[in-house]
């Protein structure tokens, strides 16, 4: 039964890895644009969900939207102001800039709200619920649930509706799509928003059930490449398929080996895939 619980927590955790995750996958899949800054605006998101409870009260369903917006708007902001002066440059020069806004976002962080941990107020996620014997905490059960249903959403979005097709059209491409009246920057504005949101919304979601810091963003954002290059490049459903792969090896490394060592676990098997299949679980060779 411990077994059967650790299983079922590490596939929810990978959940939430696959929800930012798919973000991080739409921005390469859309603009062979690396975003080495996707694990801070995970954290913004815990921080923002840490703002709206302490300030104004609210509840799950208050600061995961705003936790959405927030991160949406910037990352709206962040395309308009820095992404498309750079995407057409060499490509050390997109690492730099992406990688100079996470230090940026981080230290920030940690000058407003400091190096030490913290964790929210008791929300009315708090308490655990008991799933045929297995005990599992409301928040964790709430946060996989919705991450899963999410990253369904965005797959969706982007293969069922015409704002979909508009990204897709100039993901494929950029020239083709502008003759048929799409506007480039547009949708690529949009596609950062979205890929933002959803890590905003992930971090809200992680908020909820562990204690964070400004510098788990650097965690977050090497889980993230982690779980894109298994699922594949550009593949949303190959970030959720991968995500909860990587979830589930974290949660039995640690119960089987030690806490220390799920990460050894999963760098190790993930090497070892990469050299087997290097397009990842669901990527075009």
């Amino acid at each position: 039964m411990l077994l059967l619980q650790v299983i079922v927590g590490g596939l929810l955790l990978g959940a939430i890895y696959a929800l930012f995750s798919s973000g991080l996958t739409l921005i390469w899949g859309m603009m062979n644009f690396i975003n080495f800054a996707h694990g801070e605006f995970v954290m913004l998101g815990m921080y923002v969900a840490l703002l709206v409870v302490t300030w104004l009260a609210g509840g799950p369903a208050t600061f995961g939207v705003a936790a959405a917006f927030a991160l949406f708007v910037l990352g709206v902001v962040v395309y308009l102001s820095l992404v498309r002066h750079v995407m057409r440059g060499p490509m050390l020069a997109q690492i730099l800039s992406t990688f100079g806004l996470a230090l940026l976002l981080r230290y920030t962080a940690f000058w407003i709200f400091s190096a030490n941990f913290v964790s929210l107020p008791q929300t009315s996620l708090s308490g655990t619920v008991n799933l045929g014997g297995i005990l599992m905490p409301v928040a964790q059960l709430v946060a996989g649930l919705v991450a899963v249903t999410l990253t369904v959403a965005l797959h969706l979005l982007l293969t069922r509706t015409a704002v979909g097709s508009r990204l897709l059209a100039v993901a494929e491409d950029r020239n083709a799509a502008m003759l048929m009246g799409i506007r480039p920057d547009r949708m690529q504005a949009l596609a950062w928003g979205l890929s933002a949101a959803s890590a905003g919304i992930a971090g809200a979601l992680m908020a909820t059930a562990y204690p964070w810091s400004p510098s788990v963003g650097e965690t977050f954002g090497l889980t993230a490449f982690v779980v894109v290059a298994l699922g594949g490049f550009g593949s949303v459903p190959g970030a959720l398929y991968a995500g909860l792969i990587i979830g589930l090896i974290q949660a039995l490394s640690a119960y089987w080996f030690g806490p220390i060592y799920k990460d050894i676990v999963v760098y190790a098997l993930f090497a070892a895939l990469l050299w087997l299949r290097p397009q990842g679980l669901m990527g075009k060779a």
